[in-house]
């Protein structure tokens, strides 16, 4: 086979519509495009958002103003108070938080906080903690260890 006997699949491309080629086409006169006005005229239609002449809806709404950080971290906070639920020298982790109801699940990092208190002694490990939450966890006897980022 040579490039030259090349062609496409029959059926796989079709002839472009040929308008204003006579009435007797049946793409005379208006080719399909009515009758006057910006989208029968040659060229583009009306620009994008144009609304007919009415007031468009980007100036009638009001601006919107300042940013959102697309680099925030969302945390999930889980305070202190929170952590008596847990028994004295277990480790408390992402599921057992989870598995508590604590929290809803795991696609979020998670920081202890200081509210509340705790009197018991626990290995807490979490993505950050508030220092006074730290203080807390370790006056109680406890261990505060922060998740290393490829843990799981």
């Amino acid at each position: 086979m040579q490039q030259h006997e090349l062609f496409p699949a029959p059926g796989s491309r079709k002839n472009a519509k040929r308008v204003g080629r006579g009435n007797g086409s049946g793409h005379g006169t208006y080719s399909g495009k009515g009758c006057k006005g910006a989208k029968a005229r040659a060229g583009k239609g009306p620009r994008p958002g144009f609304e007919g002449g009415q007031l468009p809806i980007v100036k009638r709404l009001p601006e919107k103003r300042g940013f959102r950080n697309i680099f925030r971290v969302e945390y999930q906070a889980v305070n202190l108070a929170a952590l008596s639920f847990f028994d004295a020298g277990t480790t408390v982790d992402a599921d057992a938080l989870v598995n508590a109801g604590i929290i809803k699940n795991t696609d979020k990092p998670i920081k202890i906080l200081a509210f509340g208190s705790i009197d018991k002694a626990l290995n807490v490990v979490a993505d950050k903690f508030s220092a006074a939450a730290k203080e807390a966890i370790e006056a109680a006897g406890g261990k505060a260890e922060v998740k290393e980022d490829g843990e799981v």
